[in-house]
């Protein structure tokens, strides 16, 4: 079948458009929900884990503190299903990808499957480097700069809402490479124009870590950073996928056009 029409190339109504994306929607709330069945048990524990960054730092006698009546349940509720709705990532970008791969051209498809892989990876990926290398440093710093006769107890639902949102902030800047892969393949910019506004990028990326991190140089750095090697990254992936398609490899003439006739 020739690269110029989609595998399958057959018009749906739109209420088949519609059905079909009410049953990939409905797999993927199951896939969230029946990850949070299976980690809901060990709630607390997972709690514990992710606190364990803080805790580490925290005083000597001093703890994590509830200001909530209903925090010591609601808070580890609320992470466990965090943490199903990313685990479950994969899941929901394999629906994703099933809803619209029938629309894509066989030269779509060759690039978007290693693209969406990868960006799953990626965003597991910013995750760990927020909670291996960030967190330590973050809360290692907040512990030092505490003033003398203030003892440092936070709270757990702070605690939960500060973590997300670096967990989120680290996770979507880790996909920079994928965005970029994707405006150079689709011809949105071009690699000259992305090295000629590297500036302007650098400055950005520490404009958004001011924004995404919590008001200290040390988080926003650690953010900032990544995100502008990152950028390099994709641009190298970027121009790699340009030089292929602009100079592809020898290939066999499609089967189904006729052969050139000698006078």
């Amino acid at each position: 079948m020739s690269d110029s029409k989609p595998e399958d190339d057959q018009e749906m109504p739109l209420v088949s458009h519609l059905t079909e994306l009410r049953t990939r929607l409905l797999r993927c709330v199951g896939a969230v929900f029946l990850i949070f069945l299976g980690l809901f048990y060990f709630a607390q524990q997972i709690y514990t884990l992710v606190s364990a960054p803080l805790r580490k730092y925290l005083p000597e006698g001093a703890t994590m503190i509830a200001t909530d009546v209903a925090s010591p349940f609601l808070t580890p509720f609320k992470l466990t299903a965090m943490v199903a709705l990313f685990l479950a990532m994969p899941v929901i970008l394999q629906q994703i990808w099933g809803f619209i791969a029938p629309g894509l051209y066989k030269h779509e498809k060759r690039i978007a499957i290693p693209l969406l892989i990868s960006s799953i990876i990626l965003f597991y990926g910013g995750m760990a480097f927020a909670y291996f290398l960030v967190f330590p440093v973050i809360f290692h710093f907040f512990a030092s700069v505490t003033p003398e006769g203030v003892s440092m107890m936070t709270d757990i639902s702070s605690y939960l809402d500060f973590v997300m949102t670096l967990f989120f902030a680290f996770g979507v800047a880790f996909e920079i490479p994928v965005a970029v892969v994707l405006l150079i393949w689709i011809g949105v910019v071009d690699v000259d124009y992305l090295r000629k506004i590297r500036p302007y990028v650098i400055i950005g990326c520490f404009v958004v870590g001011m924004i995404l991190t919590p008001p200290d140089v040390f988080s926003q750095t650690m953010l900032a950073v990544p995100m502008w090697l990152l950028f390099e990254l994709g641009i190298l992936a970027g121009s790699l996928i340009r030089k292929r398609h602009e100079h592809p490899a020898d290939e066999a003439p499609p089967q189904d056009q006729p052969p050139s006739v000698q006078p």
